[in-house]
């Protein structure tokens, strides 16, 4: 189980993110552009996501996982917070913010991380979740 509050701390630990009041629920930004949304009252929060990514998470865990409303068609997910993975909704914030802040800022990030950036795909975890790696 993953408060909305942590959700929120997750997504703000990344570059240059920000928090932004917009139709009446809370938007995370990078730069500007949008990358996850929720309400602090809601039980389930919206991310970005391609649709390959979309599919296969929905197929995987149709009870955590589902089409977003209005952007879902974009690969939007919608995401429970009371079901998701902790570890695998982090992976999913950084991923979608991935997808949305600019090349160079990403590129800065995973040198100050030795990370490589993860694959489009996920991988399975012993439990079954669709984990992004």
């Amino acid at each position: 189980m993953v408060t909305f509050d942590e959700f929120r701390a997750m997504a703000l630990t990344l570059p240059e993110a920000a928090q932004e009041p917009t139709w009446g629920i809370e938007t995370l930004r990078v730069r500007g552009k949008v990358f996850a949304m929720g309400s602090p009252d809601g039980d389930s929060v919206t991310v970005k996501a391609s649709r390959e990514d979309q599919a296969e998470l929905i197929a995987a865990e149709p009870e955590v996982f589902s089409l977003a409303r209005y952007v879902g068609r974009h690969g939007w997910v919608s995401v429970r917070l009371d079901l998701v993975d902790p570890e695998e909704l982090q992976d999913l914030v950084t991923e979608a913010w991935r997808r949305t802040a600019p090349k160079r800022l990403v590129a800065e990030f995973d040198a100050r991380n030795s990370a490589q950036p993860p694959s489009k795909a996920p991988t399975k975890t012993p439990e079954g979740h669709a984990r992004f790696m």
